[in-house]
Formats: C-alpha cells, sequence, structure tokens
C-alpha cells in the first residue's frame, strides 16, 4: 500500500513541474495565475516531500531524526515534523534541530534543488523576457 501512495505522491510532484514548465512557455510570465501556479508548485514539492518523509519514517525506515533521536509521537506529530522539516529544506539550508539520515539525505538533497532552482528559473524567464521586449 506504502508504494502506491508513494508513487501517488511522485506523480503528483511530477504533474506540478509540467504545470510550472507550461507556465513559463505562455510568454506572460508575472501575471497573477503565473505567480499563483508558482505558489501552488511551492506548497505541492512542500506536502509531497513531506509526505515521502512522513511515509517511509511509518514504515520504519528511519529518514530523520531530531536532536539525535528517531521522530517520537503520534501520526500528527511526526506529520507536524516532517512538514517542518520540508518547509526548512525547500525554502532554505535548514536548521538542523532535524537532520536527514540515509535515504532521507538524498530526498532532502533533492528537495533543496527544486528550492534553488525554482526561483532562479523565474528569475531567468523574466530577465529573457524583459530582454525580448527591448
Amino acid at each position: 500500500m506504502g508504494i502506491f501512495i508513494g508513487a501517488g505522491v511522485l506523480f503528483c510532484l511530477i504533474m506540478s513541474l509540467k504545470i510550472l514548465i507550461k507556465a513559463v512557455r505562455k510568454g506572460t510570465f508575472l501575471s497573477f495565475e503565473t505567480v499563483c501556479v508558482i505558489g501552488l508548485v511551492y506548497i505541492s514539492f512542500l506536502i509531497g516531500f513531506a509526505m515521502l518523509y512522513l511515509l517511509l519514517q511509518e514504515y520504519n525506515v528511519i529518514v530523520l531524526i531530531e536532536n539525535g533521536n528517531e521522530l517520537k509521537g503520534s501520526y500528527f506529530e511526526k506529520m507536524e515534523s516532517c512538514l517542518y522539516f520540508s518547509a526548512v529544506t525547500l525554502f532554505s539550508v535548514g536548521y538542523g534541530d532535524i537532520t536527514p539520515v540515509g535515504i532521507g539525505r538524498w530526498l532532502a538533497l533533492i528537495e533543496a534543488f527544486f528550492g534553488y532552482i525554482l526561483p532562479t528559473t523565474v528569475v531567468a524567464r523574466t530577465v529573457i523576457e524583459i530582454e525580448k521586449g527591448q
């Protein structure tokens, strides 16, 4: 069952990227709709990676440790920690209070890559559109 959920989350992440690429190709890149799409892509990445961390944690694959210990608590407490870690990883380099281990390091690396590449894409595309207009 976990494999199907994980595959569904990965599918959603891929579709979010596809939607962003379509918005970039439209031409009116800084429209209100485009800003909303970029925000939704960020949210989908944040939630998608958090669900991957949580799914692995629930199947006893330790991917995150908090203060040197495995994540403890109820399902919702673990979910909160995974969402927090995902947000910190996507928007910054992290604080170090929750640390990825094992396969979690690779997931965090991929998430951080997307967190850095999305704003770069927006700036690059905007500069290209400005130069085309001159």
